[in-house]
This record gives C-alpha cells, sequence and structure tokens, in this order.
C-alpha cells in the first residue's frame, strides 16, 4: 500500500507551507494474507496543538488506538474473507504478524470470535471503495458500499468481505473515555 502523505502547518512568517510530502510512514501490505493492507496516516493527543510550527508526527511510534481527546486516521484494504478461509491460511502467523503491524488494536480483538472488537473510540468508517459487511452483536449484518458512512460510539463489531474483491476503507478514531 503505497500513500501519498501531505502535511501542512504554519510557518515562522503565519503563512501556510507543506511541513512534509512523502509516503506514509506506516503503510503496507501483510505477507500472510494477500490483499491485505494498512496505513496509519495521521495521530494526534489531546495535548496537541496548532499555530506556528512544525506539527509533531505521532504516527511512527503510537499505538493503532488513540486515548481519550486524540485521533488516529487510518486506511485499511480488506481482501476477500475467503481468502482467510483457505486451506492453506496460516492464522497463527496471521495474528503474529497482525500484532506486530497494528499495536494497540491487535490487543482488542476478540480470539474467540474472530474480527470482533472494541475499542474506546467514537470511530469514522467510511467505504472508499468496494463492498464490506459491520457485523454488530448477535450476528446483525449491515452491508455498506462505496461512500457509505458508519458511525460508531465504542460498540463491538467486525468487517466482514463477504464479496469476491477488496475493499478500502477510510477509519477516523476519536478517543473517548468509556461510560460504564
Amino acid at each position: 500500500m503505497k500513500i501519498r502523505r501531505v502535511v501542512t502547518g504554519t510557518g515562522p512568517d503565519g503563512k501556510a507551507v507543506v511541513m512534509s510530502d512523502g509516503p506514509a510512514p506506516r503503510a503496507g501490505a501483510f505477507e500472510t494474507v494477500p490483499g491485505f493492507a494498512n496505513a496509519l496516516l495521521w495521530a494526534t493527543e489531546a495535548s496537541d496543538t496548532v499555530g506556528a510550527g512544525a506539527p509533531a508526527d505521532r504516527t511512527v511510534d503510537v499505538g493503532f488506538v488513540p486515548g481519550a481527546g486524540g485521533t488516529r486516521l487510518m486506511t485499511v484494504v480488506f481482501p476477500p474473507d475467503a481468502v482467510m478461509m483457505r486451506a492453506d491460511f496460516d492464522a497463527a502467523a496471521f495474528g503474529a504478524e497482525f500484532a506486530q503491524r497494528v499495536p494497540g488494536l491487535a490487543e482488542k480483538f476478540e480470539p474467540e470470535h474472530p474480527g470482533m472488537h472494541t475499542t474506546d473510540s467514537i470511530d469514522y468508517d467510511i467505504v472508499l471503495d468496494g463492498e464490506i459487511t459491520l457485523e454488530l452483536d448477535d450476528g446483525v449484518q449491515v452491508p455498506l458500499r462505496r461512500h457509505d458512512v458508519v458511525v460508531q460510539h465504542g460498540n463491538r463489531h467486525a468487517w466482514r468481505n463477504l464479496s469476491d474483491r477488496p475493499a478500502t476503507m477510510l477509519f477516523v478514531l476519536v478517543g473517548a473515555p468509556r461510560r460504564s
């Protein structure tokens, strides 16, 4: 997955400038699942500010789930689920690679219910291309197509690509405290 990331900010003279322009530093394809790819494009913390000076590029050393008041911007390409149903699929190898490539989020997944996870965040999920199904508790499934948007409030869910083509999504996670 190759994604160009342009970061702008405010220069010392108070004018808008390009601070960086290049490939997203945490983007790539998975080796264990053909067609699966992700990229962490930007991350903020609650303490971040705007104005003069270069914005802090936190993407190189943060987890994929923000703390309260923080954000994460990421893309994911989901191959068809059939890829993970093949006889040669190595679930242990995928799990290890997922934990290494997507720290902070990988730990949120339920081993006894593949794909199901819950994060302490409000998520804006946009289907950029393809079709994907949002699965909620008790097997409720919501089919989604290009340009559909889901707003989630820290609820348990999974993404299922029941089609025969990849699906590309953009996710914005906004960290929020969990109310009991």
